[in-house]
């Protein structure tokens, strides 16, 4: 038991530092790490897998190298062969981990790199049968699906992974890459599928197909036949648009702004005539001859405008301020005929008191 719990922590370090690699830029050397771990851990040194690792733990491995292998080599510019050096490296195309598999397809499709997925897609779709309606297991492997269920992922496939797998080819590869609409269609229909996600399937690709029906007629009516440059520079454009599930999407909704542009200038001609009674106005002078424009005629209005809205302003504040210092003249006058009002007699300080005031002393 130690010596598994050792070896595993050594691999899962390895790991680590292929890891380390990748986010560091060294592609080629993050490359190298990720193979050899995976031909370790699929190599004659542990060779019984179920008694050195867990088979979990196992797959995880295998994953997790897998995903750095793919990616370096994305890096490394390989990526037309990325499916190839990953059925060489695991041997066979089932023994790869659905999610480095789905990567590895992915990264050539968007790499304009298409060459050589389908038949590995379709070779990996046609080793693995249908259950119980929610399992898909490998050809030729013994297993049972109850005991074995969320146990050895070498073996057995759950319905959603495999339909994500379905869907890169189907969908992806037939239908929005190679545009081959009819083998697509073709192929859900006869494969052992859910009908629930089979009829999904169906629908969508047969909105792709439609799709591209209504673009190539349009196409044909915009065009003149004999006009093959313009039928060419069209057609290459709505191929771009079909290229991605995003591009069906910017079509759509570039559709909907055009629409609505269209709506907008139709409007705007019916009430352009409403607000603008002439386009200009011809003044001749003698042999002078001037032509004053409608954007002119309003500049001026709005100059008129602004000077009588000025002009009033400026005399209601006139009107404020002069009363405002008429109000503090007369305050300043009725304060200096208040101070100099009162009469002071100077000969009070000298004068005798009254007669009454004596006798009363």
């Amino acid at each position: 038991m130690g010596e598994t719990d050792s070896s595993s922590s050594s691999i899962w370090q390895e790991i680590e530092q292929s890891e380390s690699y990748l986010v560091c830029s060294m592609y080629e050397e993050a490359a190298t790490l990720a193979s050899s771990i995976v031909r370790q851990l699929k190599g004659s040194n542990i060779s019984d897998n179920n008694e050195a690792f867990d088979e979990n733990e196992l797959f995880d491995m295998l994953e997790s190298a897998g995903m750095v292998f793919v990616q370096a080599l994305n890096q490394l510019g390989r990526t037309s062969a990325i499916l190839n050096e990953l059925k060489v490296l695991f041997v066979s195309a089932t023994a790869i981990p659905v999610q480095v598999l789905l990567t590895g397809a992915c990264f050539q499709i968007s790499g304009a790199s298409s060459a050589g997925v389908r038949e590995f897609l379709e070779e990996f779709l046609s080793n693995w049968s249908l259950v119980d309606g929610q399992h898909y297991v490998l050809v030729g492997a013994e297993v049972d699906v109850d005991v074995q269920d969320g146990c050895d992922r070498r073996f057995i496939l759950e319905v959603d992974r495999y339909m994500e797998v379905v869907e890169v080819y189907a969908v992806t590869l037939l239908g929005t890459t190679l545009k081959d609409m009819d083998s697509a269609i073709s192929w859900v229909e006869k494969s052992a599928l859910p009908e629930e996600r089979r009829q999904v399937l169906l629908r969508r690709l047969h909105s792709l197909y439609s799709l591209k029906t209504i673009n190539s007629s349009q196409v044909s009516a915009v065009v003149p036949e004999n006009n093959h440059e313009a039928h060419y520079s069209l057609s290459k454009e709505l191929n771009g648009f079909e290229g991605s599930p995003k591009g069906l999407e910017a079509n759509y909704l570039r559709t909907g702004e055009n629409n609505t542009k269209q709506t907008i200038l139709k409007l705007s001609r019916r009430v352009d005539p409403c607000l603008w009674w002439f386009r200009s106005v011809n003044l001749k002078f003698g042999n002078v001859r001037v032509v004053v424009t409608n954007g002119k005629i309003l500049l001026g209005f709005l100059f008129l405008l602004t000077y009588y809205v000025l002009r009033r302003k400026g005399a209601t504040l006139n009107g404020l301020v002069r009363r405002q210092v008429s109000a503090a003249k007369k305050a300043m006058v009725d304060l200096w005929q208040l101070a100099f009002s009162y009469q002071v007699n100077p000969l009070a300080a000298v004068q005798p008191l009254p007669t009454a005031t004596r006798g009363g002393r």
